[in-house]
């Protein structure tokens, strides 16, 4: 059986963090799109 290489210690959470940060600059446009509506329809 052949071990993981050291390339995976930094590709693995490589991708996993930019994942991460992927995932937190769409969540928070959602959000931010989702208060924009809501303060549009109070405003009417």
């Amino acid at each position: 059986m052949s071990w993981p290489t050291a390339d995976h210690a930094i590709y693995i959470p490589a991708i996993l963090l930019v994942g991460a940060v992927l995932g937190y600059v769409l969540g928070v446009r959602a959000a931010r799109a989702e208060l924009d509506k809501k303060r549009r329809r109070e405003r009417e």
